[in-house]
């Protein structure tokens, strides 16, 4: 990979301000908006292990994980962490931001990205 890729939703405010400040910034990037083109599974997987967990990675303050149902609320494996993705991908924190050298991040905040992207 060479250049950031970011994955999120198209209309989700957070990833267009990531994307703004990616291009106002110069850094060369491409956007993956993961509801057209799901994220396989096992990509998932070490997303999670690059950003301290499961819990890192999914948004449990959201609205999709709020409504979810109770027992849907405790996945106990990485398959059914991976499955509650694929059935909810507004679950993921947004936007995950895949660096050339394999970084992986979640969220957006200018300085974080002036500090990843300096």
């Amino acid at each position: 990979m060479k250049q950031t890729t970011l994955y999120g939703l198209t209309k989700c405010s957070t990833c267009v301000k990531a994307r703004d400040w990616l291009t106002e910034h110069g850094v060369d990037h491409q956007f993956i908006d993961y509801r057209d083109h799901p994220v396989a599974a096992a990509t998932l997987k070490a997303w999670s292990g690059k950003v301290g967990g499961w819990e890192k990675l999914v948004n449990r303050a959201s609205m999709t994980w709020r409504n979810l149902p109770d027992d849907r609320k405790t996945p106990a494996t990485d398959a059914q962490w991976t499955q509650l993705i694929a059935e909810f991908p507004a679950l993921v924190r947004r936007p995950v931001t895949v660096t050339p050298d394999g970084e992986v991040g979640v969220g957006f905040s200018e300085k974080r990205y002036g500090e990843r992207f300096a």
